[in-house]
């Protein structure tokens, strides 16, 4: 690709190319970057409500072709797309999004992506569409509180190879945290996924060897992690997708597989996707106030106690969620929250505050003043997996924590709920039996939904089509006393799981 503009490398191939941002791109800045890259094929992207990537392919037949695709989109059949769409009167737009555009980096053939939004018969934003639902999310929390909400997924997953006769540098069961090569195989995977994302305009944090480590059925399963960089929560909604979808492809080309699934063995590491959030002023995060966690911050901690139950229909959307959120495995099981403390719900992590300055420490030199580091301060919800639904989930995030800012409960939730102990230790079950309980089952998770849907429902963010048959998928499960089934026999539970083994 030809090299136009004064943008740094490791960025959106266009948006170094035109030298703008995404935000500024128009029809004639991607028509004039296809021209001049060659680009032969348009690929339309859309999330269905299975999550998952959609592609429509087009291949370009000139300048006029490609720039009425791009402000016209295409129609496709929503029936096929949204179970809560008749067949009878199906019809959809779908309408690029010019800032996500990106360059196809698996396709051989030259290729300009671009995600889209829906649009009905009549030309309105489809309600139940999972980018229109937490877009109308973020704006209520804009419009309520002045702020901006972004957050970040830890995107935690296994690589499942054939375990090799001799093994040289094994890795050990339970103790991979951020182990190096050789005693892992795919670290150049997880380095390769970095780059490509990148490259993708999706902000990577870091990479890093997680504590799972599995011998099953004659394969090996190493577990890793991919963490995204703070983005309002649309953009980062989006990017969970495609950093999935990534992902998978890259497995591929390896000739290996992964999986987002959020249990493999019993007694293993689980597969997470926590959510780290912080709220912004005029670019400032509002999270600390002199050095310290702020009440904003706390409020938003007391909106997700209050909603952590009904969270769950978004974040842990299949039978093996349950299966995870088990104690003394570092996935939470109470409604509570702590600093550093892996054992609760929603863990406020460290974030360089009051600290001085490291670098000068670490250095032996005098060097400059520490930074405040407010930028950095998050709030962590460890409940979501890789089921979730990310576009639903953090719309459901965004509507917690509207009615954490503007509630007069909040504060007080978050004091009640406050734990500074690990609440597994023995020398604190009383403690951990006055906590609530997250849901243990999909059958519990919709009938807290049903519970609660009241403030999902405010402000137009959710319908009730929608919720109803988020309900109905989650006790189609049939899972109400699954937990209990399967926690004798090990077996048995290592077979279900193989059912869920290419979730989200």
């Amino acid at each position: 690709m030809k090299k136009h503009s004064k943008k740094p490398l490791g960025t959106n191939l266009v948006a170094q190319f035109l030298g703008k941002e995404p935000g500024e791109f128009n029809i004639g800045d991607l028509a004039r970057f296809a021209a001049e890259n060659s680009i032969q094929m348009l690929n339309l992207n859309y999330v269905a409500a299975d999550c998952r990537l959609k592609t429509l392919s087009f291949a370009i037949r000139g300048e006029a072709h490609l720039k009425r695709l791009l402000e016209f989109g295409e129609r496709v059949d929503g029936s096929s797309l949204f179970p809560y769409i008749d067949s009878g009167n199906s019809d959809l737009y779908v309408v690029p999004r010019l800032k996500t555009a990106f360059v196809n980096p698996f396709s051989e053939i030259p290729t300009l992506n671009v995600l889209c939004s829906y649009f009905d018969g009549k030309g309105r934003e489809l309600e139940i569409a999972p980018e229109f639902i937490v877009k109308k999310a973020h704006e209520a929390f804009r419009k309520k509180t002045g702020l901006e909400l972004q957050a970040l997924g830890e995107l935690e997953y296994y690589v499942v190879f054939p375990k090799p006769e001799r093994e040289l540098f094994p890795g050990c069961c339970q103790k991979n945290y951020h182990e190096s090569a050789p005693f892992v195989k795919f670290q150049g995977l997880n380095e390769e996924i970095l780059r490509t994302i990148t490259l993708m305009g999706i902000k990577a944090k870091y990479g890093h060897a997680e504590v799972g480590n599995i011998e099953l059925e004659g394969k090996r399963l190493e577990q890793f992690e991919i963490e995204l960089d703070l983005e309002p929560i649309e953009d980062m909604a989006d990017h969970i997708v495609l950093a999935k979808w990534a992902m998978r492809n890259i497995a591929a080309l390896h000739g290996v597989e992964i999986t987002f699934a959020p249990k493999l063995a019993v007694g293993h590491a689980g597969t997470g996707m926590h959510i780290h959030m912080a709220a912004f002023k005029d670019g400032k995060n509002v999270f600390l106030e002199k050095g310290e966690l702020s009440d904003t911050a706390r409020k938003v901690i007391g909106g997700l106690v209050k909603l952590a139950p009904s969270l769950t229909a978004f974040g842990n959307t299949i039978p093996i969620s349950y299966l995870r959120l088990v104690p003394h495995q570092e996935a939470p099981t109470n409604v509570c929250w702590g600093d550093s403390n892996r054992s609760v719900l929603i863990r406020v992590p460290l974030g360089w505050r009051n600290i001085g300055n490291l670098s000068a420490i670490a250095n032996n030199s005098k060097g400059s003043a520490g930074t405040s580091g407010e930028i950095r301060q998050t709030v962590e919800l460890r409940s979501p997996d890789g089921s979730a639904n990310s576009h639903l989930l953090l719309a459901g995030i965004a509507v917690a924590a509207t009615y954490g800012l503007t509630s007069r409960e909040s504060l007080q939730l978050a004091k009640d709920s406050y734990v500074g102990v690990n609440i597994f230790r023995e020398e604190h079950k009383k403690l951990q039996e006055k906590l609530k309980q997250l849901p243990s089952s999909c059958f519990e998770s919709a009938a807290k939904l049903r519970e609660q849907a009241s403030f999902y429902l405010e402000d137009g963010i959710f319908n009730t089509r929608v919720l109803e048959g988020i309900e109905g998928q989650l006790e189609a499960h049939n899972d109400k006393t699954l937990n209990e089934d399967l926690k004798q026999d090990k077996e048995k539970a290592e077979q279900y799981i193989k059912r869920f083994f290419y979730c989200g």
